[in-house]
């Protein structure tokens, strides 16, 4: 996208606005949050009973869509669609490091910082992992499949649909009714096409809503360990109010905005997982379990990824990995677009091998140092975090009070939260960037491929994303049963994924052929 506005249309913004398609979504969700909050019993069982049938009866839909994908990413690639270059240009229109910290920020939110730092802790102490072998090798390796080469094929699969629809179909809407033309036809303008666009925004607000369900406490941990401050509500609704200040304030700008929030996050990120790997005292067992874990990942990724257990021994795969997919589909309606939209002048060979590159270096790096320094102080006996997680039975507060005393093992430990506290603030800025321009695109009947949203609709969009969550904080079982309707939204966001894949191949071979003409 350029920085252009919509200075070109004469029509009044209201006008040029889908509200149906925007707003019914909106309205379902505070619904179901009134529901949450009048009825938790009764919704929440409701809700665990779809979640059951959608998670363990039918959870093979998930893993064969995950798997599927990632083939289908590598076909694209290698065959002859690979040479496609998404747009009328030679050159990219952002450079490598540019393109991939926008993609790679926008991709995850501060979730990763979290995950990195504690998921062995969730694997280590779990039976079937325990079965697998050597159990710090094995907690290591997990965290890289669940955020590894699948869920990324779900992004960047669908970008370079999107992508294709953007730069060389030019397509006057946005959405993903309009990636399915090709296979449907007209009938993306009619019950069908709206049908699928309420179901993508509903699937992107229930994401959207339920992502600072995880990391904003330990936000607020940390501050209040820096700062003396309580760790209340009204803490963490400060914190949500200065993310959507600085993210609405890089959105308003555009793309430069969005290049300049992408770029200091990635800067904050590194100089983290820096500083953690060099004065954090476990440096070569962090190096050699990183690398013992992609051994055994690269040994048994097809293993992991068809492995079903369908004696339901442990249920791990129902737990953890269905889980995983499923809130990766979710989240695949706002950064495929985004990822789609910044990549004008790469070849599709291109977009997907460097997104490749970029995503699993930023979440494979994250992991491998973050995750090995806590396993490593385990396995050496400097700080017994294991036994205080199941003392705890596991809960969620365990795992916030366990990262801040991971973290205070380090020199200056202070500093080291404050650095925390920045990259997650920055990176929960460039990830709501994304979802905010696409969002804004969303709105439109209408918008020229080459066009951005009107300042005013990213500014509204911006300040109702972060609502919600606000609200949210003062029901947890609301929280968790919202995290539960984003992964029941899966199930019809991955039969949409398929539509668009197929679409996609439909209207690249058609566009192969004119080229021969």
């Amino acid at each position: 996208m350029n920085s252009k506005e919509n200075q070109s249309v004469k029509a009044p913004l209201i006008q040029q606005m889908d509200l149906f398609t925007t707003l019914l979504p909106f309205c379902c969700i505070l619904l179901l949050c009134v529901l949450f909050v009048l009825f938790p019993d009764s919704s929440s069982a409701a809700l665990e009973n779809i979640r059951y049938f959608l998670g363990d009866q039918i959870g093979s839909y998930y893993l064969v869509i995950g798997l599927g994908v990632f083939i289908c990413s590598l076909y694209m690639a290698f065959s002859r669609y690979g040479r496609i270059r998404l747009g009328e240009t030679e050159k990219p229109q952002y450079s490598p490091f540019r393109w991939g910290s926008m993609m790679f920020t926008a991709g995850l939110a501060a979730d990763i910082l979290f995950y990195s730092c504690c998921e062995w802790l969730i694997y280590a102490s779990d039976p079937h992992v325990a079965e697998m072998g050597d159990l710090h090798d094995w907690a290591a390796t997990y965290p890289l499949f669940h955020w590894g080469p699948i869920p990324w094929g779900f992004y960047l699969v669908l970008a370079v649909a999107f992508g294709f629809m953007i730069h060389i179909r030019k397509r006057h809407k946005q959405k993903y009714s309009e990636s399915c033309r090709a296979l449907l036809g007209k009938r993306v303008d009619g019950w069908a096409g709206r049908l699928i666009d309420l179901i993508a925004v509903f699937a992107l607000l229930a994401g959207t809503a339920t992502t600072f369900s995880l990391a904003t406490p330990l936000l607020a941990m940390a501050i209040s360990r820096v700062t003396g401050i309580a760790a209340t509500t009204t803490l963490t609704i400060t914190i949500l109010i200065v993310v959507c200040c600085v993210y609405t304030c890089s959105v308003y700008f555009g793309m430069k905005g969005i290049q300049r929030s992408a770029a200091c996050c990635s800067y904050l990120f590194f100089l983290l997982l820096a500083y953690v790997f060099f004065l954090g005292g476990e440096s070569r067992f962090t190096v050699e379990t990183g690398i013992t874990s992609l051994g055994l990942l690269a040994q048994n990724f097809i293993h992991l990824s068809t492995w079903t257990d369908s004696l339901r021994a442990t249920s791990f795969p129902q737990a953890m990995t269905i889980f995983y997919w499923a809130y990766w589909m979710v989240w695949c309606v706002a950064a495929p677009f985004f990822i789609g939209a910044i990549s004008k002048g790469r070849t599709i060979r291109q977009t997907i091998l460097g997104g490749y590159f970029w995503g699993l270096a930023g979440t494979f790096t994250s992991f491998i140092i973050l995750g090995n320094y806590g396993l490593g102080l385990q396995m050496h006996g400097k700080l017994d975090s294991l036994s205080s997680y199941l003392a705890a039975n596991g809960s969620t507060n365990a795992l916030y009070t366990t990262i801040i005393s991971i973290l205070g093992q380090l020199p200056l430990p202070g500093f080291v939260l404050v650095l925390l506290v920045l990259c997650m603030i920055t990176f929960y800025s460039t990830s709501f960037d994304s979802i905010t321009l696409v969002a804004a695109s969303y709105s439109y009947r209408e918008l020229k491929h080459d066009q951005e949203p009107d300042r005013r609709v990213k500014l509204f969009w911006a300040v109702f994303l972060i609502l919600l969550p606000i609200a949210l904080i003062f029901s947890e079982k609301s929280m968790a049963n919202l995290q539960s309707v984003s992964i029941i939204a899966a199930f019809p966001v991955g039969i949409i994924m398929i539509l668009i894949i197929a679409s996609f191949f439909k209207d690249a071979n058609n566009y192969l052929k004119e080229k021969q003409e």
